[in-house]
């Protein structure tokens, strides 16, 4: 299973103290069935604990996500500053993950090289 997040992700990441470990810990639950959230069409919300802290006051995540193949980090809230996505936003995510989740790796290089997602890296998990 191979984990990217968006540059948009990414910088909600390291603002928020989000590590890579924490982020594939949160991918591995979801292979494993443990997802709160299945929205359809590939986008999927997991929920992210705070650092010391439960789950139910951490963050949201909207991972596109294809079990055993791949999972996209592409947005990222607090609890605390937004409750859920709206319709619109989910639509756009449903589009997303019908293009992103059916790319081949040679057409996920360029968005690699470009910046636009980098690859969660989880030494613990070898990923």
């Amino acid at each position: 299973m191979r984990i990217f997040k968006s540059k948009a992700f990414a910088r909600f990441a390291r603002k928020e103290g989000l590590t890579d470990t924490q982020l594939a810990k949160a991918v591995t639950d979801a292979e494993n069935g443990l997802i709160d959230a299945d929205l359809g069409g590939g986008v999927i919300k997991q929920r992210i604990a705070r650092l010391n802290e439960g789950k139910s006051g951490g963050y949201r995540s909207i991972i596109l996500f294809k079990i055993g193949a791949r999972a996209f980090y592409v947005h990222g809230f607090a609890k605390s500053d937004q409750s859920s996505i709206d319709a619109v936003e989910l639509t756009d995510f449903r589009k997303l993950a019908s293009v992103l989740l059916n790319i081949t790796d040679a057409q996920m290089e360029p968005l690699l090289r470009e910046g636009k997602f980098t690859e969660v890296k989880d030494n613990d998990q070898n990923l």
